[in-house]
C-alpha cells in the first residue's frame, strides 16, 4: 500500500513538474514574440482604414520582424491610431520620414505592418514619435480590378475569335488576299513587272550616260564627285600629320 502511494506521489511531483516546465517556456515564447523581454521604443502612426491589422500584428522593416502592434485605438470616424512596440537596437535605423504601411506577410497571410526606410540624412525617429503611414489597398478593390481585366481579355479573345473565323472564310480583304489564288498570283506578277521595270530604268540610265549630249553632264558629275572625295582625305591626312606631331 504505502509503494502504491510513493509510485502516485512520484508520478504526480512529474506531472506537477512537466506542467510548470511547458508553461514557463510557453511564457517565454510569447514573451520574446512580444518583445517582453527586449527594451523597446515607442512609435505611433494613423490610417483611415487598417484592414484587418490587429494588436499583436508583427512589424518588419527591411523584411526583417522588428516589432509589434502594441494597441489599435479609434480616434474618429476617419482615423484610427496604431500604436507600435520596436526593439530598441532597430532604433538607430528608424528615420523620422520613414512611412508605415499595412501588408500581408504572404498571398493569403496575416496582416502586418511594415515600415519603409527613410532618408539618408534625416534625423531618427523619438521614442514616441509619429510616422506618416500609407493606406493599404483593399483585397476586394485588386479583386474587381483584376475582373475588370478579366472581362477586357474576353471581350479581346472573342473579337480576336471572330477576326480569325472571317479570315479564314475569306471575307474581308486579308481573307481575300489569303483564301483567293488570284489575287496571290496578280502580286507576284505586279513584283515581277516592278522588278522588270526597275532594270529597265537602270539599262536606260546607263544608255544615257553613254549619250553624246549627256556624256559631259555624268563626266562633270564623277569629277565633282572624285573632288569631294580628294579633299576629304586630304583633309583627313592633315588631320593625322598633326597629331602625330603632337604626340612627338
Amino acid at each position: 500500500m504505502e509503494t502504491h502511494t510513493q509510485k502516485f506521489k512520484v508520478r504526480l511531483g512529474l506531472f506537477i513538474a512537466g506542467g510548470l516546465a511547458i508553461f514557463v517556456i510557453a511564457i517565454f515564447i510569447i514573451g520574446k514574440q512580444e518583445n517582453l523581454f527586449d527594451p523597446v521604443f515607442k512609435l505611433t502612426t494613423t490610417f483611415y482604414n487598417v484592414s484587418g491589422l490587429e494588436v499583436g500584428s508583427n512589424i518588419r522593416f527591411s523584411g526583417i520582424n522588428v516589432g509589434t502592434v502594441d494597441n489599435i485605438d479609434i480616434i474618429n470616424d476617419s482615423t484610427v491610431r496604431v500604436d507600435m512596440l520596436i526593439k530598441k537596437s532597430v532604433q538607430k535605423f528608424i528615420k523620422n520620414d520613414c512611412e508605415a504601411g499595412i501588408g500581408s506577410a504572404g498571398i493569403i497571410g496575416d496582416r502586418i505592418l511594415i515600415i519603409t526606410q527613410g532618408s539618408y540624412d534625416a534625423p531618427l525617429a523619438k521614442d514616441g514619435a509619429e510616422i506618416k503611414s500609407k493606406e493599404p489597398v483593399e483585397p476586394d478593390a485588386i479583386m474587381e480590378r483584376m475582373q475588370i481585366t478579366a472581362d477586357n481579355a474576353a471581350i479581346i479573345s472573342f473579337n480576336l475569335a471572330e477576326v480569325m473565323i472571317k479570315i479564314n472564310g475569306g471575307k474581308g480583304t486579308l481573307g481575300r488576299l489569303i483564301q483567293d489564288t488570284t489575287i496571290a498570283e496578280n502580286i507576284n506578277k505586279t513584283i515581277v513587272n516592278l522588278k522588270s521595270s526597275s532594270k529597265g530604268l537602270d539599262e536606260n540610265m546607263n544608255a544615257a550616260k553613254e549619250n553624246f549630249l549627256l556624256k559631259g553632264y555624268f563626266n562633270r558629275k564623277a569629277k565633282a564627285a572624285k573632288k569631294t572625295k580628294d579633299a576629304a582625305d586630304e583633309a583627313k591626312a592633315e588631320e593625322l600629320k598633326v597629331n602625330d606631331t603632337i604626340k612627338k
